[in-house]
């Protein structure tokens, strides 16, 4: 009985042991690295994206141009009402405005 118990508690403790340490063969490298190529691909285009976030210009398409606002001027009650928007670049936008309700207006 006593070498029953034995042969089992060395069979466990084999197996066990021989699955905590698995070295890949050298038929597993190739897949390795082209694991890892593609991963280190994939964080380059997810910096990309998160630099177009985070860059000031945003959509290359958009007729905003890129940079700070200088400043901003609203006219309210004249025949072209609008806010006006003076970019650092010297570049000028205007968002027409209406009245929405008493003393309220909405631009763009």
């Amino acid at each position: 009985m006593r070498r029953l118990i034995a042969l089992v508690c060395i069979g466990v403790s084999s197996v066990g042991l021989s699955s905590c340490g698995v070295v890949p063969s050298s038929d597993d490298k190739p897949s390795a690295n082209a694991s890892i190529e593609q991963l280190e691909r994939r964080i380059i285009q997810l910096e990309q994206e998160l630099q177009a976030l985070r860059s000031p210009a945003g959509d290359p398409d958009s007729k905003t141009p890129a940079g700070p606002l200088r400043s901003l001027t609203l006219r309210i009650g004249t025949e072209d009402d609008r806010l006006r928007m003076y970019w650092a670049d010297g570049q000028t936008s205007n968002l027409i405005c209406s009245e929405e309700g008493k003393g309220v207006w909405a631009c763009g």
